[in-house]
């Protein structure tokens, strides 16, 4: 096996998590279990990071991506929620407790260059109080929800404030 590609406790874990996820796109779910039977390409995950009122989200300026949420590669022997908060670590220096349940589960290309792979997305709600420390040449920021900011997936904003609004009516905020 290569060792890019994902193991089995990997690729459990990310059937678990993208079955209990809030929202699927792209036909996820199938595209997961085609996708298992032959060489894949590593998995995902991604941070949604909430201020406590619900209206910023904090985002890291990717070099050709844009502002996007904190994420990257799930490594090998890794569960895509492991992965998602190492990576909000690295990339911000908050350490935070994810969601129960997985915010979304998607399919896209994170280079043009690259094969499609399953992302899952978490979420999670910190004080924007919180320090935060920026990876190498890789900005953070909270950036209003209703800011329309510049990145590769588009269609996220719209997924990203529709699951903040959940969020904040399940808060009582």
């Amino acid at each position: 096996m290569d060792q890019r590609e994902p193991d089995q406790y990997t690729l459990r874990a990310a059937v678990m998590d993208a079955r209990r996820a809030e929202a699927e796109f792209d036909d996820a779910c199938a595209w997961l279990e085609t996708a298992m039977k032959g060489p894949m390409d590593p998995l995902a995950a991604e941070v949604w990071v909430f201020d406590e009122a619900f209206q910023h989200v904090l985002l890291v300026k990717h070099r050709w991506r844009g502002w996007v949420p904190p994420g990257g590669c799930v490594e090998h022997g890794e569960g895509p929620r492991d992965a998602a908060r190492r990576e909000l670590l690295e990339e911000t220096g908050i350490s935070a407790d994810l969601l129960e349940a997985p915010a979304a589960v998607t399919v896209r290309s994170y280079h043009r260059s690259w094969s499609a792979t399953l992302g899952l997305s978490y979420g999670a709600i910190v004080a924007r109080s919180l320090r935060v420390t920026e990876e190498s040449n890789q900005p953070v920021a909270w950036v209003p929800l209703a800011e329309n900011w510049k990145g590769a997936f588009p269609e996220d904003r719209p997924r990203i404030r529709r699951y903040a609004r959940q969020l904040s009516e399940r808060a009582g905020a």
